[in-house]
C-alpha cells in the first residue's frame, strides 16, 4: 500500500492535473528563454588601491594624530558628492551611472597570527566597464579625488581642533586669574599669622605671656601679704586708709577739728556752772554745730568721688579718721599705694590672659588656614596646568597647519582585468527548468489539496475518527462497474464482490455489545458522502441474509431515490405527507427483485420537513415498523444542511455517521463528532464509504473467493453503557 501522503498527492494530481501541466510548461518555457539568451560580452574591471599614509615626517603631535584619524574613513565620506561629481564630469558620465558599476571596500589593519606583522590600511576601488580605458581612467580619477578628500577632511579636523582650543582658552585664562586672585587675597589677610606660626613667633609669644602671668601672680602674692599686714596694724582697709590719710594731711580739717575741741572744752567747763539753756552754752553749741558742718563739707571736698573711697558717716568718724599721727599716716599712705599697685597688677594680669587667649585661638586655626591655603594653591596649579596644556596644544595645532597632508596615498596607477562570461549549458538549464517545473507543480498540487481541508485517503479519515474517539464500523469500497440509476448504485447481483463489504458492516453492527440494535439512523456531515447508497446496499445485504428489512427515506427535503429499485413514486404522498405516513400499510412498498426488502419512499421535497418529522404520525410509524421488521434503516439528511437527523435520533437506537475520502472536510467532521459525542445523542460509530480498497473480480470459469479486508482497518466496537434505553 502506498504512503498516505503519496496517495493524497496522486488523488490531487488527478484533480489538478491541468495546474501541474501549466506549471511544468511555464518552467520549461522560462528555462528555454534563459538558455537561448545570447552570451554576455566581456567586462573590464579596473582596480586601484589606496594605502594609509604613515611615512609622513611631522614635527607636531597634532599633525600625526590627524593623519592617523584620517584613516578612519567610511564609504559615505569617500563617495561624497564632492568626490563623485568632478570625477563624473571628467569621465563624461553621470554619478548614478558610475555608482551602478563602482565598488569601494575598506580593509582595516590586521595582524598576522603567524608573523605578527600588521597589514596596512587599504581602500580598494573597483570599477566595471565595457571599455578598459574608461574603467582605468575613472579609477585613477577616483583615487586622486579620494586623496584630496582625505586631505580636506584632515584640514577640517585640524581647523575644528584649533577653533575648539581658541574657544576654551579665554575661559581657562579667566579661571587661572580668579584662582591666583583668591590665593593672593588669602595671603594678604592670613599670611602674617601663617608666617608667625611658621617662624615660631606665635608660640614664643604664648610662652612669654605665660611666664609674665606667673611673675605677676608672684608679685600679687607679695602685695597681698603686705596689704594684709598693714590692714591688721592700722585696722583700716585700703579705702579707709586713703580717707584717713587724706583727712589727716589737710590743715583746714586740722584747724576745724582744733576749734571744735576748744568749744567742746568750753562747753564742758561751763556746763558745770551753767544750765543747758544758758545763752552762752547755746551759742557754743551753735558754733560747734557750724564747725562740724564745715568739717563735713571739707572732708567731702578732700576725699571726693562722692564718698566712694571711704563713706563718712558723721563728724565723730571724720575726727577719728583725720587724727592720724605722722607714723600711722605714712603706713596708711603705704597701704593705699600697695592697693593701687595690686589693682594695676590685676589689670595687667587680665590683659595678659586675654592676649594669651587670642594667641591660642589664632594658633588653633593655623592648620585650617594652612589647609585652605594649600587648597587655593592646588587650584592655582591645576588651572595653570590646564592653561599651559591648552596653550601647548594650540601652538602644536598651529604648527601642524603647514604639515597637514592626506591620510591616503597611491603607490601605483589602476590596473584592469578581463571578465569573460562562460558559455551557457543549454541542456543543463533546460534540465533544471524541467526539474523545477515538476517540483513546483507537485508542490502547488499538494498545497491546493491541503488548502481544501478535505480527507483524500482512507488512512486520513480513519486517523481523524480515532482522534475523535469514534468507532469504525466498516470500510466500503468505491462502487464501479454497476448500472447507475438516479445516481444510486445498488448491488442487485447475489454474487457481486461488493456484497461482502456490506455483510461485514452488518456483522459489525450485530457485534455492538450490551444492546439490540434494530432501528439505525444513517446521516453524514455533507452531501455526496454515500449515506443513501450505504443504506440501500446494507438493506439488500440484510434482506439476502434472511432479515425482514425496511429502508425509511427520512430526507424530506430531497426527492426519493426508489427508481434505483424499479419502484414508482406515489403521487399522493407529495400533497398530503402526514396522511401518507399515517397509513403504514399503504406507504411501505415491497422491492420486487429482492426478497425480504421493503422501502418507505420519501414524499419530498417538503417545505415543512422538520414539522413533519416531529409529528405524531412519524412517531407512531417508527414504533409500528420497530415491531414489524427485523432491521430498519433510516436515511436522514446531512447535518450540514439541517438538524432533521437529530430530531429523529430519540426514536432510533443510534446514529451511524457516513464519511468519504475526497468529500469529508476536516473541520466539519470535527464539529459534527463533537456535537454527537456530547452525551445527548447515541453515536454508534462511523463508516468510511468510497474507500480505495482491493477488489477482485472473477471470470465465469473462476470460483468466487471471499474478499477480505485487513483487520487493522476496524476497531473493537465499545460496549454501550448500562442504563441506555433499549426496545
Amino acid at each position: 500500500m502506498s504512503l498516505p501522503l503519496l496517495k493524497r498527492f496522486l488523488i490531487a494530481l488527478d484533480k489538478y492535473k491541468w495546474v501541474g501541466l501549466i506549471t511544468v510548461t511555464t518552467a520549461i518555457g522560462v528555462s528555454g528563454i534563459v538558455a537561448l539568451q545570447p552570451r554576455e560580452a566581456a567586462v573590464y574591471i579596473a582596480e586601484g588601491i589606496l594605502f594609509g599614509n604613515r611615512a609622513t615626517v611631522s614635527f607636531s603631535t597634532t599633525g600625526t594624530q590627524i593623519v592617523q584619524q584620517g584613516q578612519e574613513l567610511s564609504p559615505d565620506i569617500l563617495l561624497a558628492s564632492s568626490v563623485l561629481d568632478p570625477v563624473a564630469q571628467k569621465a563624461k558620465t553621470t554619478r548614478q551611472q558610475m555608482l551602478k558599476f563602482l565598488k569601494v571596500k575598506i580593509q582595516e589593519p590586521k595582524k598576522d597570527s603567524k608573523t605578527g606583522a600588521e597589514t596596512p590600511f587599504q581602500v580598494i576601488i573597483r570599477y566595471q566597464a565595457d571599455d578598459p580605458r574608461q574603467a582605468v581612467n575613472i579609477v585613477n580619477f577616483l583615487m586622486e579625488a579620494m586623496i584630496e578628500q582625505s586631505r580636506k577632511v584632515n584640514v577640517g579636523r585640524l581647523q575644528a581642533t584649533i577653533s575648539a582650543l581658541n574657544q576654551r582658552l579665554p575661559k581657562a585664562t579667566q579661571e587661572l586669574r580668579a584662582a591666583e586672585g583668591n590665593l593672593e587675597q588669602y595671603d594678604r589677610t592670613e599670611g602674617p599669622a601663617l608666617l608667625a606660626a611658621q617662624n615660631g613667633n606665635l608660640l614664643s609669644a604664648i610662652t612669654s605671656s605665660e611666664q609674665q602671668q606667673r611673675q605677676l601672680e608672684l608679685t600679687l602674692q607679695g602685695v597681698d601679704t603686705q596689704l594684709s599686714s598693714l590692714q591688721q596694724r592700722l585696722g583700716l582697709n585700703p579705702n579707709q586708709a586713703y580717707a584717713a590719710s587724706a583727712l589727716s594731711a589737710d590743715p583746714i580739717i586740722a584747724n576745724l577739728r582744733t576749734q571744735i575741741y576748744q568749744i567742746e572744752s568750753q562747753i564742758e567747763i561751763l556746763s558745770k556752772d551753767l544750765r543747758s539753756e544758758h545763752p552762752t552754752l547755746i551759742e557754743l553749741g551753735k558754733r560747734r554745730q557750724a564747725l562740724e558742718q564745715m568739717l563735713q563739707q571739707r572732708a567731702n571736698e578732700v576725699i571726693g568721688g562722692n564718698n566712694m573711697a571711704a563713706p563718712l558717716s558723721g563728724g565723730d568718724q571724720i575726727r577719728r579718721d583725720s587724727s592720724l599721727d605722722p607714723a600711722r599716716q605714712q603706713l596708711a599712705n603705704t597701704l593705699v599705694e600697695l592697693h593701687t599697685q595690686r589693682e594695676a597688677l590685676q589689670q595687667q594680669m587680665v590683659t595678659l590672659k586675654n592676649s594669651e587667649q587670642q594667641l591660642r585661638t589664632a594658633y588653633a586655626t593655623i592648620p585650617n588656614k594652612q589647609l585652605e591655603r594649600t587648597r587655593l594653591e592646588q587650584q592655582v596649579l591645576l588651572k595653570r596646568a590646564l592653561y599651559d596644556k591648552i596653550q601647548s596644544a594650540l601652538v602644536d595645532a598651529r604648527a601642524a597647519e603647514a604639515e597637514t597632508v592626506s591620510s591616503l596615498t597611491a603607490t601605483k596607477s589602476a590596473q584592469y582585468t578581463v571578465d569573460i562570461k562562460p558559455s551557457k549549458n543549454i541542456p543543463l538549464i533546460l534540465g533544471v527548468g524541467v526539474l523545477l517545473g515538476f517540483v513546483g507543480g507537485g508542490g502547488i498540487i499538494l498545497l491546493l489539496s491541503l488548502l481544501e481541508g478535505k480527507f483524500y485517503t482512507l488512512e486520513e479519515v480513519r486517523e481523524a475518527l480515532q482522534n475523535q474517539d469514534v468507532p469504525l464500523l466498516g470500510v466500503l469500497p468505491q462502487l464501479s462497474g454497476l448500472d447507475l440509476d438516479d445516481e444510486i448504485p445498488v448491488i442487485t447481483e447475489a454474487d457481486s464482490p461488493y456484497i461482502d463489504f456490506y455483510e461485514r458492516l452488518r456483522t459489525n453492527l450485530r457485534r455492538v455489545e450490551g444492546r439490540k440494535i434494530k432501528v439505525l439512523l444513517f446521516t453524514s456531515a455533507l452531501a455526496s458522502e454515500g449515506k443513501t447508497t450505504t443504506a440501500y446496499n446494507l438493506a439488500i445485504a440484510a434482506a439476502r441474509a434472511g432479515m425482514r428489512t425496511l429502508v425509511l427515506e427520512a430526507d424530506l427535503r430531497s426527492a426519493s431515490h426508489i427508481k434505483a429499485l424499479n419502484i414508482a413514486i406515489d403521487p399522493d404522498s407529495l400533497t398530503e405527507p402526514l396522511r401518507y405516513f399515517g397509513h403504514t400499510s399503504d406507504c411501505i412498498r415491497l422491492v420486487p427483485q429482492i426478497e425480504n426488502l421493503y422501502i418507505l419512499p420519501s414524499p419530498g421535497p417538503q417545505r415543512r420537513a422538520a414539522a413533519i418529522l416531529e409529528s405524531s404520525e412519524i412517531r407512531r410509524l417508527l414504533e409500528d415498523v420497530r415491531g414489524r421488521f427485523d432491521l430498519v434503516l433510516v436515511d436522514a439528511p446531512p447535518l450540514s444542511r439541517c438538524n432533521d437527523a437529530l430530531l429523529l435520533e430519540p426514536l432510533t437506537d443510534g446514529i451511524v455517521l457516513l464519511t468519504r475520502p475526497g468529500y469529508t472536510e476536516s473541520s466539519l467532521l470535527t464539529e459534527v463528532t463533537d456535537q454527537l459525542n456530547n452525551g445527548e445523542f447515541q453515536l454508534i460509530g462511523a463508516v468510511i464509504n468510497g474507500a480505495d480498497v482491493s477488489i477482485r473480480f472473477l471470470n465465469e470459469e473462476e470460483e468466487l473467493e471471499p474478499v477480505t479486508e485487513p483487520e487493522e482497518l476496524y476497531e473493537e466496537i465499545p460496549r454501550v453503557p448500562t442504563g441506555v434505553k433499549e426496545t
